[in-house]
């Protein structure tokens, strides 16, 4: 595979500010994206401010079905279409969006350790101790009732570990990617563990999976046929006994490459992914206030919201 140069972006929202807490996004031009900061933007997280429980007018319950919704989606736009993200919080933010986002009917994959710069050596590869000590920050959090009562889908632990471009030539081994994992399980047993690379790389290790729970993948136009995509992601996990999440690349997966999936993509692909049933959240890349308040697009995403919703409720844990 042909790793071209990523693009980079980071997305920083302010609403009303009582609250602070971070949603990180994710940009690139692959099959899938990479997080890097804009240069304009400072290297570390930077804060959202929302309100707890702004704009709610009564607590929702959780309506059943696979999650469904976006990267770096916004906590207010949990509701009737959206109930699903992958988000990145601070520490200390942490349990007020948690609240909020079970208040509602939200379930949300949790990143702790944030932009991959954070955690690479002076030569741009990746650093294990590093990435510890980024993911030891929530250590003295509790969330432990979060996680049993399934508003954290689990605990994103890196993104693309398989690309070169991302640690300057060096790939992340996936014996690593299950080290990673099982430092996650040895400070939250219970938390599902996710890796944000396909099946079909993840199988290509000898090892076994025990600590990693579930691989994530996300369609593009250039993939081609969606539904040999979703079978072979969905052998593959199998395969490894790891559970999978799904998604599109919105932003920059139709036809031709990296343009917008039309209304028409999105619930074409969509669908076809959603026929599988083997995933267990539908997650795209990622959240635009301007490309998802198109009717047309808002129409398409209800659709596969709806399909989402008559899916069984399932972990992700494979």
């Amino acid at each position: 595979m042909i790793y071209k140069r990523k693009y980079a972006h980071w997305m920083a929202r302010l609403r009303a500010p009582v609250v602070s807490s971070l949603v990180f996004a994710l940009f690139g031009c692959n099959s899938t994206d990479t997080l890097t900061p804009e240069s304009s933007t400072p290297s570390d997280d930077t804060p959202e401010v929302l309100t707890v429980d702004d704009g709610m007018q009564a607590a929702l319950t959780y309506r059943g079905g696979i999650p469904f919704g976006a990267f770096a989606l916004p906590t207010s736009s949990f509701g009737s279409i959206y109930n699903g993200a992958l988000q990145n919080r601070w520490p200390e933010y942490l349990l007020s969006e948690l609240k909020n986002i079970k208040a509602r009917g939200g379930k949300v994959v949790l990143m702790f350790a944030g932009w991959e710069g954070h955690y690479k050596d002076r030569y741009g590869h990746f650093d294990f101790g590093k990435w510890k000590a980024r993911v030891n920050r929530f250590r003295n959090v509790n969330f432990s009732s979060y996680v049993r009562d399934g508003t954290i889908i689990g605990h994103y632990l890196i993104d693309e570990p398989q690309d070169p471009y991302n640690w300057n030539g060096r790939p992340i081994p996936q014996s690593t990617v299950e080290a990673m994992a099982q430092y996650s399980k040895s400070l939250w047993p219970s938390m599902t563990t996710v890796v944000r690379a396909e099946p079909t790389w993840l199988r290509k290790w000898s090892g076994s999976y025990r600590a990693l729970d579930a691989a994530w993948a996300q369609y593009t136009a250039r993939r081609g046929s969606v539904t040999t995509y979703i079978n072979g992601q969905v052998n593959d996990a199998r395969a490894k006994g790891l559970g999978l999440i799904v998604g599109l690349n919105l932003l920059h997966g139709g036809n031709p490459n990296l343009t917008p999936m039309n209304a028409t993509e999105v619930a074409n692909y969509g669908s076809a992914l959603l026929a599988s049933s083997y995933p267990c959240a539908f997650i795209s890349w990622k959240y635009s206030s301007t490309y998802l308040s198109s009717s047309s697009i808002r129409s398409a995403m209800q659709k596969l919201s709806s399909r989402a919703a008559n899916r069984a409720t399932k972990s992700c844990r494979g």
